[in-house]
């Protein structure tokens, strides 16, 4: 799946990325054609390698700039899945390729190579076969390597988290991206699943494996969750993506709670009107509503009130522990999780409240408050029925 952008838009994609940034550099006014994926994963290479910034030189090119630089005319600039790019770090330098080359492995890259003999520019792109970690300065028809690490002879950082002791449950959230989820193999590795419901303000929009994702769940005991990712820019576009998800999630019962994804607008002024109003509409009809966005978004564009009145579903990838100081009930640590059952990357998730208990116990997500009440024994069951017959003499 793609993104077409008009020429002249300027947007903010993700939250350091925007559409302007991956133009085709020819000087027609074309539209721009970006895989989502691709800013998502520069995003992952940005808090992996700490960056200050990273230059987008090259994104989509049109199929005659592709090949006037040197490329052809079905490369994957073309179809909007690549960026040549250059990585600064906190102090202004540049981050050597064979730096980024490693963590672009680790960020789930397809294709990779440093391009340059001065190691400062980095291919990444995002194709989902015939992989490619290459080095240009030796080839460029081939992989040089399966394992960048090694090639470079570069040490690689443990990842181990040192908040277990506080997680309550550990999942995955998921969309249509994943295909066809093998879920008897996933319920091995996972304690909760959050789905994707859909996208948008369109009843069209529904994520094409969501009943699917749902029904298989239920089968098997996992408890679930679900999220809208919004493209709204208006709050009145914020509740109208709020009817849509309420039709989808009509009579389903979620243990965990339903999320508002922002990451698609979160640079904007009005995130917080954004967010209130379509939680608003959510939490009204009976669910337990949170927001999903990005550790910067929620330290800079979504404000106190807000946060305090919804939950936090906190997204800080390619780090040990999160350094976010807010509360925060979920939190997404990865974007490049391997489980069995699921082909490629997937998002992993760490819950730190009991959530299936919290919500049945106050009735929400489907449930009544009676759902999460322990069965009564005989005993308790006949001091109950003597209680009746006793208040009916009286």
């Amino acid at each position: 799946m793609t993104n077409t952008y008009k020429y002249n838009d300027n947007s903010m994609i993700t939250e350091h990325f925007s559409v302007s940034e991956f133009r085709c550099k020819c000087g027609e006014t074309h539209d721009t054609i970006i895989n989502p994926e691709l800013p998502k994963k520069l995003e992952l290479l940005f808090e992996k390698l700490n960056c200050s910034k990273i230059i987008v030189n090259s994104g989509y090119r049109c199929p005659t700039h592709s090949m006037n630089v040197g490329g052809s005319a079905n490369d994957f600039h073309t179809k909007g899945y690549a960026a040549d790019i250059v990585c600064y770090d906190k102090s202004g330098k540049i981050i050597s390729s064979k730096k980024v080359c490693c963590a672009a492995q680790d960020a789930g890259f397809g294709g990779i190579a440093n391009i340059d003999s001065t190691y400062t520019a980095t291919h990444v792109d995002v194709r989902t076969e015939n992989f490619w970690k290459g080095d240009e300065v030796k080839t460029s028809s081939y992989s040089v390597t399966d394992d960048f690490y090694k090639y470079y002879d570069i040490p690689k950082v443990s990842e181990n988290n040192s908040k277990n002791n506080s997680i309550v449950a550990r999942g995955i959230d998921v969309s249509e991206h994943q295909g066809i989820i093998d879920w008897d193999k996933v319920k091995t590795s996972v304690d909760f699943a959050i789905l994707r419901a859909g996208y948008g303000k369109e009843n069209s929009q529904i994520d094409k494996q969501f009943e699917r994702n749902y029904s298989e769940c239920k089968r098997l005991n996992i408890p679930v969750g679900a999220y809208w990712y919004s493209y709204a820019t208006t709050a009145d576009e914020a509740k109208q993506e709020a009817y849509v998800f309420l039709k989808v999630l009509d009579g389903k019962l979620f243990e965990y709670p339903v999320a508002f994804d922002i990451e698609e607008k979160l640079s904007l002024a009005n995130a917080s009107e954004l967010c209130d109003a379509f939680c608003s509409e959510i939490e009204k009809n009976g669910y337990y509503t949170a927001i999903y966005s990005f550790k910067n978004a929620f330290e800079n564009n979504i404000t106190s009130d807000i946060k305090n009145k919804y939950d936090t579903f906190l997204s800080h990838v390619g780090i040990e522990n999160t350094d976010y100081s807010g509360n925060y009930g979920l939190w997404q640590y990865s974007w490049t999780g391997r489980i069995d059952g699921i082909s490629g990357d997937v998002d992993l998730d760490y819950a730190y409240k009991d959530y299936p208990t919290i919500i049945k116990n106050i009735g929400l997500n489907g449930f009544s408050k009676s759902d999460n009440q322990p069965e009564k024994n005989t005993l308790e069951k006949i001091l109950d029925h003597v209680a009746s017959i006793d208040s009916k003499i009286k």
